[in-house]
């Protein structure tokens, strides 16, 4: 069941300090393609650099190989403007992650986020994906935080709320 959605305005999120982050296509999607407004506190914060945003090449092909058919197709999108966004956003990782051998995802194009994730050393996997959100509990105990967007949002301007300023690590699911 997808969680409410409530549009929080980017300026009431707190900027911590470039925490590694990674972000699967679904939600890359909605803020590049979609321009869905429920993902911009998480945009403003990678725009700030606020999130260091991580992935890979393999990543970036996987979006346009998505957006080239199908669905997606049909909305049009600006595959210039969604490289070139990419390219400024996102710093791409040269070395492929060494794959994870206790979280393995029953979707196998969705492995190098998890794989990635857990490599860098990232905090959070930020992720629409239910086969990627089914591992939010064991991710956990790796130190990784897999959330929606909407849960990382919310939980962000709860710790703003708190006054611990968006930097502590959401509890697990």
């Amino acid at each position: 069941m997808p969680e409410a959605t409530v549009p929080v305005p980017a300026d009431a999120l707190p900027l911590a300090a470039g925490i590694k982050t990674v972000i699967d296509t679904q939600v890359v999607m909605d803020w590049l393609v979609f321009h869905n407004p429920a993902v911009q506190p998480l945009v403003a914060q990678v725009e700030s650099g606020a999130l260091r945003w991580i992935g890979l090449r393999a990543m970036r092909e996987e979006m346009l190989h998505v957006l080239g058919r199908g669905i997606a197709a049909s909305y049009g999108p600006d595959l210039d403007y969604i490289v070139r966004m990419f390219e400024q956003h996102c710093e791409l990782i040269s070395t492929e992650p060494t794959p994870a051998v206790r979280l393995v995802c029953r979707d196998k194009d969705d492995q190098m986020f998890i794989d990635l994730a857990l490599a860098s050393g990232a905090r959070w996997l930020i992720s629409r994906d239910r086969a990627v959100l089914a591992l939010a509990k064991r991710a956990a105990k790796a130190g990784l935080q897999i959330l929606t967007p909407e849960k990382w949002i919310h939980l962000q301007t709860q710790d703003t709320a708190s006054g611990t300023g968006g930097n502590t690590i959401p509890p697990a699911q």
